[in-house]
């Protein structure tokens, strides 16, 4: 006798057209991108053991090139500049001072704008109308005006500039964290946590942070990049790091019209150092929100 194959209900299509459906890729853009962030902060972080040139070392050329800048060669990869300063090295020791300030900024207003939102979004109450009132506040301030009023009162040291961006992110880290905190606190197993006596700070960081920091983890690449892009523009205004390169002033140096012309490779080195990095972030970041399915939590 022959077997018959049972039939099979709708549920076993179901399933597996769900399963079809929910199979999610990072894709290989994304790994692109984190390889390029490796490549630079990796070359940012071991720079002084490379055998780069010195960054500050006028490397003139006595033989019959002329007046710099110099044009790209095996000597210089990337040309030089006004000074005869080797621009690669002066690309990969600016990488240091903007990445740094990138994710110092991020660093600080996640730590502030997270815990705050993470708070009050679980307790509510008082604490959560007063911080958000706080926050609607900063939203509101030109943060253009205030980053030039800070910059303006202290040293602009790597501190100053980092903290000054990290002030202006965590406005909305806190709205995102709030946001999230409040879709996770009405789910079964806070309720459960609860039911069973668990101290408020205990389902904080047990249940709840693991849960925000999903969403976060894709905001804290995109939030990088805006700091990097905007340590870029307090240099266009002067007020950026006084000590040291960045990417920033890097592009400046070379931003005259007739250096442009003449010379182009002086700004469009850490032009592109720079495209590339806020690209790659920019990227991963966006893939991370969809592979995670993060929705927009009413910011």
């Amino acid at each position: 006798m022959t077997a018959v194959d049972e039939p099979r209900g709708p549920d076993v299509t179901i399933e597996a057209a769900e399963g079809t459906v929910a199979e999610k890729k990072l894709g290989w853009g994304f790994w692109l991108a984190i390889a390029w962030l490796v490549l630079i902060i990796g070359l940012a972080a071991l720079a002084p053991w490379l055998p780069l040139k010195d960054p500050d070392a006028n490397f003139v050329d006595i033989q019959g090139k002329g007046r710099p800048p110099y044009s790209p060669s095996g000597d210089h990869w990337m040309g030089t500049d006004q000074d005869a300063r080797d621009m690669f090295s002066r690309i990969i020791y600016g990488a240091r001072v903007s990445l740094v300030v990138g994710f110092a900024a991020v660093a600080f207003g996640f730590v502030i704008g997270g815990t705050i939102g993470l708070v009050g979004g679980f307790v509510r109450g008082w604490f959560d109308r007063l911080s958000s009132f706080v926050m609607i506040v900063l939203l509101s301030f030109p943060a253009l005006i205030l980053a030039i009023l800070i910059t303006s009162l202290m040293e602009r040291s790597l501190f100053t500039i980092a903290l000054t961006l990290g002030i202006l992110s965590i406005a909305p880290v806190s709205r995102l964290a709030r946001s999230a905190s409040l879709v996770f606190s009405e789910r079964e197993f806070v309720t459960a946590a609860r039911a069973m006596g668990a101290k408020p700070s205990h389902i904080m960081i047990r249940e709840l942070l693991p849960n925000v920091l999903i969403p976060m983890s894709a905001l804290a690449l995109l939030g990088t990049a805006v700091a990097i892009v905007a340590e870029g523009g307090l240099a266009f205004l002067g007020l950026s790091v006084e000590k040291g390169s960045t990417w920033g002033k890097l592009i400046l140096i070379g931003a005259d019209s007739r250096t442009l012309e003449n010379s182009p490779w002086v700004s469009f080195g850490p032009i592109l150092a720079l495209f590339l990095t806020v690209m790659a972030l920019n990227y991963a970041g966006d893939r991370l929100r969809d592979y995670f399915d993060v929705r927009e939590l009413a910011l």
